[in-house]
């Protein structure tokens, strides 16, 4: 047990992680950023999946002040959050085979599209099912995810494998195994998880490359304002209305 505060203890672990990911995933964030990038200059579409509490990251992309219009969430009924009840019913669906099928051939993905798929562990059938199919229909896969769960644990998919099998791109989060930081000597479990903050700003290093890699190439970068500041709406409705084709999280 720490002599520091439980909060410093967490903030201090966050800030390692985040320094780690800084130093360790440079290339992987700037190769991702650059996928993005490519896929809107050549008219493709961008999708985010996660499932559970790795949902909250998927979500934190979509429809927000500073972020890429053209990002879209993939949702999945029953595992999008933690809506369902009851909530241990979405864990379950991570491990149904055949699922994420359904849900990509009945969504508007295509060939040319982009999907961040986001799965801490990347062991359940859903994950590794949805970019294998993504894949399959000629869509580019970025995985998120930390890697360390395909040497210290089972895959739930029949094929053994994990997400960072089946990705063109994948991104370490490097969250440990069990995505807990702290431990207390009068606490039966470790408690304190760092994979929302990690994962979420991974994902917006990510968009910050895309969006200064379009601009770089002359392409002014589909971007939302805040509606909280004058003019933001009237802008924000413009941009939805030049992409309207590549933007579905409004019908």
């Amino acid at each position: 047990m720490s002599d520091r505060a439980p909060a410093v203890q967490f903030l201090d672990a966050a800030i390692d992680l985040l320094r780690q990911v800084r130093d360790e995933e440079a290339d992987s964030i700037a190769a991702a950023g650059t996928l993005l990038a490519d896929t809107v200059e050549n008219g493709g579409r961008l999708f985010a999946f996660g499932a559970g509490h790795s949902s909250l990251a998927a979500q934190d992309l979509v429809y927000r002040a500073g972020g890429l219009a053209l990002m879209n969430l993939l949702a999945v009924p029953g595992v999008v959050g933690v809506d369902v009840m009851p909530a241990p019913l979405g864990s379950a669906l991570e491990r149904v085979d055949g699922l994420a099928s359904a849900v990509l051939d009945n969504s508007p993905l295509r060939a040319g599209d982009a999907l961040l798929i986001i799965s801490l562990s990347g062991r359940n059938a859903l994950p590794v099912e949805m970019a294998l199919h993504a894949r399959a229909l000629g869509v580019k896969v970025i995985g998120v995810t930390s890697v360390a769960y395909a040497s210290q644990t089972g895959s739930r998919h029949s094929s053994g494998t994990y997400l960072k099998d089946h990705c063109d791109l994948v991104l370490d989060s490097r969250i440990a195994v069990g995505d807990a930081e702290l431990t207390h000597d009068k606490v039966p479990a470790p408690f304190a998880p760092a994979s929302t903050v990690v994962t979420s700003a991974l994902l917006q290093a990510v968009m910050a490359t895309t969006a200064t890699t379009l601009a770089d190439r002359g392409i002014e970068p589909p971007l939302l304002r805040s509606g909280n500041v004058d003019g933001g709406h009237d802008w924000n409705a413009q941009v939805m209305e030049r992409y309207a084709d590549r933007i579905f999280y409004r019908h």
